[in-house]
């Protein structure tokens, strides 16, 4: 007890950390989120599906090179996702808010490798990748 009391700094600092490794852990914490290199990586030696989940208007204003537009709204129905479940997705947005939600769905849909680019198409462009327009 004298340990404690006489080093009560030390166990405030353990237990705030410890709550916002909690807080951190129970949002999510960015679980599931690539950075632009890690989905480059994916896509070029995994096999990895980039999918913009934007709405064709803002698909076709530019998107990452590759991309296949699922927009948000038919990402559970939509044909076009790989039929190969084990496949990596890599998804994209503007800002990573809706690739986020979709890769709930998917998850819940039985795709295990989901991944956000955290970011979403701002940091694609800052890294300098490749957009195309259509």
């Amino acid at each position: 007890m004298k340990f404690l009391i006489d080093n009560w700094y030390l166990v405030l600092a353990a237990l705030v950390s410890g709550a916002l490794l909690l807080r951190s852990a129970l949002q999510g914490g960015g679980a599931g989120q690539v950075n632009t290199n890690e989905a480059v990586r994916l896509v070029n030696r995994e096999k990895g599906v980039l999918i913009d989940v934007c709405e064709p208007a803002e698909f076709a204003a530019g998107h990452a090179s590759g991309a296949r537009n699922i927009p948000f709204g038919t990402v559970e129905s939509s044909k076009d996702l790989p039929s190969n479940k084990t496949l990596p997705l890599v998804l994209v947005c503007q800002t990573g808010a809706r690739a986020g939600r979709a890769a709930g769905m998917l998850r819940k849909a039985g795709y295990a490798n989901v991944q956000v680019l955290a970011g979403g198409m701002k940091a694609w462009r800052e890294a300098n990748l490749p957009i195309e327009k259509a």
